[in-house]
């Protein structure tokens, strides 16, 4: 992401097809990838108990289509302004790879009472740092600032969704910027793009879910003004986009500043959501890559995830902290701490790009470590399936699952208070967009403690399967052992 942005927030890129930024067509339906089984019984799904936290959570939309979210917070004198735009690599047009990347680098490039790099120099001067990043579904501004300054961040964020500068010179500067980004940091890169841009282009069947989202090199140059245009005139309107504040503001205050600044932006006919599903994988694939500069082979190995706040959805989210959270996972145990084969193995939903919360779509539970060229990895993924099979067969001690709740519930709260502010907004914004719920971020540890032992060996048996599950290895060139 920007060099000049402070925060250390995992940026992702992007990729694109087609001359032109299209109105992409829903292609045939694949069939779900959820499997189908008998209804839960009640041994499997304990019963509701009481939230264990809440946040305050003031949600309205403005007439022109725009979601406003604020969540109050006096605990110090601070705010984050963020914009979500529910639209990210996974949706941009074909044979643009990298689009959507791009056009995020575009978004500081100015606007119509903001020059070039202004913005940023803006935010800076009023003491505040900000960050922006594409991920799978959707694509984000953000800010945090001295809590008096709210008001001008949110007057700022206005001026770019109203108008931005594009122009041939600053669409030029930053196909050079994300280009160099690319040979920075996978092509020129030991492990550059493993397995995070690896592993879903072979897992993945559905192009929208399977492309390159860093980008080709040639595509990335070959985007034109136009194309960049159209994008911004369809996808940064007030109708496909979710604003967040949180901290230390008065909330009326704020609804009366998003009225004034944002209120009378245009909607856009914004088209739908393309069909992103992915058809059931009935074997597991395998491939391999050869790495000219890593010193050591890697393995990296991915399963699909069950359907999005599915029952099965957030055993999964306990069985990464089992299997990958922590010293005390059984993985990390595994191979780590018993074995000596790796010195970490690191994973998890939706990982590295996010987290299991702000995502909407298809998904991979992924995982990878660094391992000697004395050992094969197939003697690795032994220990992997005797660590998963075990899951399978015998499920889980309710201590546990008691254990990987209280993981869960720490981090979430981790989350939720991190950066700023920051990790709260993020959540609340992937809820107004997804779900149009941003208040369901105080029933996620209810939905959490309600999963039993049952539900986790059930959803280990159903989604865990060897036939669900994607494999790359990576042989290193580079010298070393």
């Amino acid at each position: 992401m920007r060099l000049l942005a402070l925060l250390a927030v995992t940026a992702s890129v992007a990729v694109a097809g087609c001359s032109g930024v299209e109105r992409l067509p829903a292609p045939e339906a694949p069939a779900s990838t959820e499997p189908t089984f008998d209804p839960l019984t009640p041994d499997e799904l304990a019963p509701p108990e009481a939230e264990a936290f809440s946040v305050p959570v003031r949600y309205d939309t403005l007439a022109n289509g725009l979601k406003v979210v604020i969540s109050e917070d006096h605990t110090a004198p601070t705010a984050v302004v963020a914009v979500y735009y529910n639209v990210g690599f996974r949706i941009e047009p074909r044979e643009r790879t990298g689009f959507a990347h791009l056009f995020e680098h575009m978004m500081f490039q100015g606007s119509a009472n903001l020059g070039k790099n202004e913005f940023i120099g803006l935010v800076q001067r009023n003491g505040g740092i900000l960050n922006g990043s594409t991920r799978f579904d959707f694509t984000n501004y953000f800010e945090v600032v001295p809590s008096n300054t709210v008001e001008t961040m949110l007057w700022a964020e206005a001026d770019r969704m109203r108008g931005l500068d594009i122009t041939q010179a600053n669409l030029t500067n930053q196909q050079g910027v994300v280009s160099n980004e690319v040979r920075v940091n996978v092509i020129n890169q030991p492990y550059g793009g493993f397995p995070w841009l690896d592993l879903p282009q072979l897992a993945n069947e559905n192009w929208y879910n399977a492309h390159n989202f860093y980008g080709d090199l040639a595509e990335i140059e070959a985007a034109t003004l136009p194309e960049v245009r159209e994008f911004f005139d369809t996808y940064y309107a007030p109708n496909n986009a979710a604003l967040v504040v949180v901290g230390d503001v008065d909330p009326d205050e704020v609804m009366d500043w998003v009225e004034e600044y944002f209120g009378g932006i245009e909607r856009a006919d914004v088209p739908p959501i393309p069909n992103l599903a992915e058809p059931p994988q009935t074997e597991e694939k395998r491939s391999s890559k050869v790495d000219s500069l890593a010193t050591r082979p890697a393995l990296a190995f991915a399963y699909h995830m069950p359907p999005r706040n599915s029952d099965a959805y957030f055993a999964m989210g306990l069985l990464q902290q089992i299997l990958l959270e922590g010293d005390d996972s059984r993985l990390h145990q595994a191979l780590v701490s018993e074995t000596g084969l790796t010195g970490s193995v690191s994973g998890g939903i939706n990982w590295p790009l996010g987290n299991m919360f702000n995502y909407n779509g298809p998904m991979l539970f992924s995982s990878w470590l660094i391992h000697d060229a004395e050992t094969s990895p197939d003697s690795i993924l032994a220990i992997i399936d005797r660590e998963v099979g075990a899951l399978r067969d015998n499920g889980v001690e309710p201590d546990v699952l008691e254990r990987a709740k209280v993981k869960l519930r720490s981090d979430l709260v981790d989350t939720i208070g991190g950066t700023f502010g920051f990790g709260l907004a993020d959540l609340l914004a992937s809820f107004a967009l997804f779900d149009d719920d941003p208040a369901r971020v105080n029933a996620l540890v209810d939905r959490f403690e309600r999963v039993t032992p049952g539900l986790i060996r059930r959803t280990a048996r159903d989604w865990l399967r060897p036939e669900n599950r994607t494999v790359i290895t990576l042989e290193a060139a580079g010298g070393g052992s």
